[in-house]
């Protein structure tokens, strides 16, 4: 096979003498894309910017070759590399408003990258652009094209580093994650459009992700990588549908994972019904409502006694709203029944019993716990509010318990900040606070998106066995449909407010209504 890019034994160490990557080797066909899966920590993105000599300063190639066209890149000078740089061998990053320059217009940046290589006139150089930017499907830009990155979308954002990268027509285009901060119809989109383009231009691909779901959709060929080796490759297909190691085993048995739905769940524990979050567009002098923000428009829903509510959409649905209005932290009509009291006629004095009834956990632990308390202190906190008359032998033995129950350790962990954790040892903890004040129900606001794929779905399983355990119910919002459905017993889909489809999950799963639920299921495996 006609190879672009020929990785040979490469090996990358830290100045501590610490190797992060050992004896890799990776071929990339001519017009293919490779794929390179693995969770943080793994390699992969070393892997990919030592192609160019963009490692950190810290870090260094101990032995290996990378061959582009014959030439071993890793013993050209830097004025050779820079020559290729953006040329013949261009990058994609995950964040493209890190990579963007908010200084500077649109225009100015592409036509930058075009000129760093080539003569061309001003005339020329305008109609590349345009073409550019209809070939990324961003025409609606052609005649805005001083514009600036923070006026765009991310979507918008992404397609124009594309358009960046392609626009001296590249052999390879390395893509780290470029889907990662997206919403999931927008990350379709993107790989849709990076096909379109490979097939088109007869590019080479090399698509990093820890997402076998993303990889699924683009990749020909994937390469396994774990702590620094390649542990498995092979055809998309092969992959898949015969994975070898039981690390590969356990990525792939993750994306296929379906809850089992349990058909007992009768007692109804929160009803929805007609629910509003409106929020007033004021004109004028005297400040008049002259329209409405509808956040969320008429929704009803019910949750059982340990059933699982999926709610889905992309940023915007309406997801956030939905679940701040459901623990009345911001103001709605219609009626939210919890037990039978109606949430919104309780006066703010007679929410506090409710409030450790129903909990919640965030999608980034580092975020919602003070860096300035231990993990004693935060768990505490809870515990001092709403028990206050337990004894100091009974406070330590509940905390004691519940990191237990969490897969931590009391002794070892309790004096520690949170900065001093991995994020799935804090997401435990994130999960051992709301659970210390033995909620009803839990919400669960995108919990393992910010996790490697391996954590999350240690994270997942403890959320099952917490659920069998304690009898818990969980409204659990996602953005990851394959999440969705290995944690659901009913879905909820969210588009700008309204609910598009509610029902069971095998049934959405199977049986979509709506063609924006379709969009959205499109993107699991």
């Amino acid at each position: 096979m006609n190879n672009i890019l020929i990785i040979k034994n490469l090996s990358i160490s830290f100045k501590k003498n610490k190797r992060v990557v050992n004896k890799v080797n990776i071929n990339i066909p001519k017009g293919k894309t490779v794929a390179i899966v693995g969770e943080s920590g793994s390699g992969k993105t070393l892997s990919a910017l030592s192609i160019l000599k963009l490692l950190p300063s810290s870090a260094k190639i101990d032995e290996g070759e990378i061959f582009y066209k014959k030439n071993n890149l890793l013993n050209l000078p830097t004025n050779e590399i820079e020559k290729i740089r953006g040329n013949k061998i261009s990058t994609i990053f995950q964040e493209p408003m890190s990579s963007l320059n908010p200084l500077h217009t649109i225009q100015k940046q592409i036509q930058e990258i075009i000129t760093t290589h080539n003569q061309v006139n001003k005339v020329e150089l305008d109609k590349k652009t345009t073409r550019l930017l209809s070939e990324v499907n961003l025409n609606e830009l052609s005649n805005r094209q001083k514009i600036y990155s923070y006026e765009l979308s991310g979507g918008q954002r992404q397609r124009v580093m594309i358009a960046m990268s392609i626009a001296n027509n590249p052999d390879l285009l390395i893509a780290d994650e470029p889907t990662t901060a997206l919403d999931v119809t927008v990350q379709q989109q993107i790989l849709s459009l990076l096909n379109k383009i490979q097939k088109q231009r007869k590019m080479s691909i090399l698509f990093i992700s820890h997402d076998l779901g993303v990889v699924n959709k683009i990749a020909d060929y994937i390469y396994v990588m774990k702590d620094g080796e390649i542990i498995e490759h092979g055809e998309k297909l092969e992959i898949f549908n015969n994975p070898k190691n039981p690390y590969t085993k356990q990525l792939v048995g993750f994306q296929n994972k379906i809850r089992k739905i349990q058909e007992n769940k009768e007692i109804e524990i929160l009803k929805i019904k007609d629910l509003k979050v409106w929020y007033p567009i004021k004109k004028g002098i005297f400040k008049k409502t002259v329209d409405y923000v509808k956040a969320i428009d008429v929704i009803n829903f019910s949750l059982k006694k340990k059933e699982t509510l999926g709610i889905v959409g992309e940023s915007g649905s309406g997801k956030t709203s939905l679940v701040l209005a459901i623990l009345k932290l911001i103001s709605s009509s219609g009626t939210i029944k919890f037990d039978e009291l109606d949430l919104n006629l309780l006066k703010k004095n007679q929410l506090k019993n409710i409030r450790k009834n129903i909990q919640i956990v965030f999608q980034d632990p580092f975020s919602s716990l003070s860096p300035r308390m231990n993990v004693h202190e935060i768990l505490n906190e809870g515990i001092d509010v709403h028990f206050p008359d337990y004894s100091l032998v009974e406070k330590k033995q509940i905390l004691k318990d519940i990191l237990k129950e969490t897969g931590m350790d009391y002794e070892r962990d309790h004096n520690k900040y949170p900065h001093e954790f991995s994020g799935g040892q804090r997401q435990r903890i994130a999960i051992a606070r709301a659970l210390i004040l033995k909620p009803k129900i839990l919400i669960l606001d995108e919990p393992t998106s910010a996790l490697d794929i391996t954590i999350q779905n240690q994270i997942l399983d403890l959320l099952q066995n917490l659920q069998e355990k304690y009898s818990l119910s969980y409204i659990f919002i996602s953005h990851d449909m394959n999440v969705i459905r290995s944690v659901s017993d009913k879905i909820l889909v969210l588009k700008t407010g309204k609910l598009i489809e509610y029902n069971n999950a095998d049934n959405i799963f199977k049986n979509p209504k709506n063609n924006y639920t379709k969009d959205l299921i499109s993107s699991t495996i």
